[in-house]
């Protein structure tokens, strides 16, 4: 089958914005993997995306994609013509989010007949079909990927879109970059790290930004920091720098118990030495830190919103709080930290959830099906 996918950025050029927030927003990194892997199952795939910048190339070859940037400002004709000549071939058609250039793809698959599959990754994506003219094309998809049970009732509930055309399907990981951790490995890598092995550690591994909850990050470190002085918090991930500075002068107060990591390309080491994960997100879809966290088989305490209800489950794998609430965040971790037999059962119950529901070798073959899918 010859796909092409249609997403807003891909491969931009640039790492960081001048704040200090990465640039590659999880909507790319969804499309490469899913990109990457339909490749292994015997597919051939084009991505088509914008041209933003003049030093990036029109088209190349990165890993096996066709990447196609898009030059404004007709970028529906390109689509058009490229599609008519150069791409001729392509079968199928796969949208992750909602790029307004997509809307021409959708137009030229209808015409052609050839599924078109639109994938919504956060519930910010969901449209109501009767908003404009471009919302009532990508009301007239083939299929629609959901990757969480709130974004299918938005698709239904906004989009106008039948039950019977949405899926259900996580943007999944590739789990074998995710081992599943034990307690010797645990301790084995706090003592390489000059860690006294029986300290805790809270780890959080995101975007360091207002929305996934960093200022209650703070005030829950707070209340732990005094309930168990020799435990620690790592914070991994790059992120606005003034919130960054925030915590190290935080840490400070707090007997240097932050440690602030930053970006870092393989968080695996952290996941496999941390005891909790926490994650007071305000708004999301379903978070690949928080999976692949719990492939690492780490308990997590996470907000009561989006995908972490798809995942989450009290009282199993961990526990979900209101977004906000400092004090049942560090109540639940509290829990965790001070039952072991209870943390480490949760663990293996998040680490066996995601093995079966959300590995790559379970989740792209239903894709591929999906996608070609008329």
């Amino acid at each position: 089958m010859n796909i092409c996918l249609l997403i807003k950025d891909f491969a931009m050029g640039k790492k960081f914005l001048p704040d200090g927030r990465p640039t590659k927003s999880g909507g790319e990194i969804h499309g490469e993997n899913h990109a990457l892997q339909l490749i292994k199952l015997g597919n051939r795939v084009t991505i088509m995306a914008k041209k933003r910048f003049f030093f990036t190339k029109a088209r190349e070859n990165l890993n096996g994609i066709d990447l196609i940037r898009l030059h404004p400002p007709f970028r529906w004709l390109e689509i058009f013509l490229r599609l008519l000549t150069t791409h001729r071939n392509i079968d199928a058609f796969y949208i992750i989010g909602t790029p307004k250039f997509a809307v021409w793809a959708i137009i030229f698959a209808n015409i052609f007949n050839k599924p078109v599959t639109l994938a919504l990754t956060g519930k910010a994506e969901i449209f109501s079909a009767n908003k404009n003219w471009r919302n009532k094309i990508l009301a007239k998809c083939t299929n629609y990927v959901a990757t969480t049970k709130e974004i299918r009732d938005g698709f239904i509930k906004s989009g106008g879109i039948s039950p019977e055309k949405i899926s259900i399907l996580p943007h999944g990981i590739d789990t074998d970059k995710y081992p599943k951790s034990d307690e010797k490995r645990r301790k084995n890598l706090k003592i390489a790290h000059k860690i006294e092995p029986n300290r805790k550690i809270l780890l959080f591994c995101a975007r360091i930004v207002i929305d996934k909850g960093i200022d209650t990050l703070q005030d829950v470190w707070k209340i732990l920091h005094k309930k168990f002085p020799d435990s620690l918090l790592f914070v991994v991930g790059g992120g606005l720098n003034e919130l960054l500075d925030d915590l190290r002068r935080l840490s400070a107060e707090l007997d240097d118990s932050i440690k602030v990591i930053g970006e870092v390309d393989a968080p695996q080491k952290f996941y496999q030495m941390a005891d909790v994960y926490i994650f007071p997100s305000r708004h999301e879809g379903l978070p690949t830190s928080l999976l692949e966290a719990m492939s690492s088989g780490l308990p997590a305490v996470t907000s009561d919103i989006g995908g972490c209800e798809d995942v989450i489950f009290n009282d199993v794998n961990g526990y979900r709080v209101y977004s906000e609430d400092a004090a049942a965040f560090a109540e639940k971790i509290s829990i965790l930290f001070e039952n072991d037999e209870q943390r480490l059962l949760f663990g293996e119950n998040a680490a066996d959830l995601i093995r079966k529901t959300c590995d790559f070798s379970i989740v792209i073959p239903k894709l591929a099906e999906i996608i070609a899918s008329r």
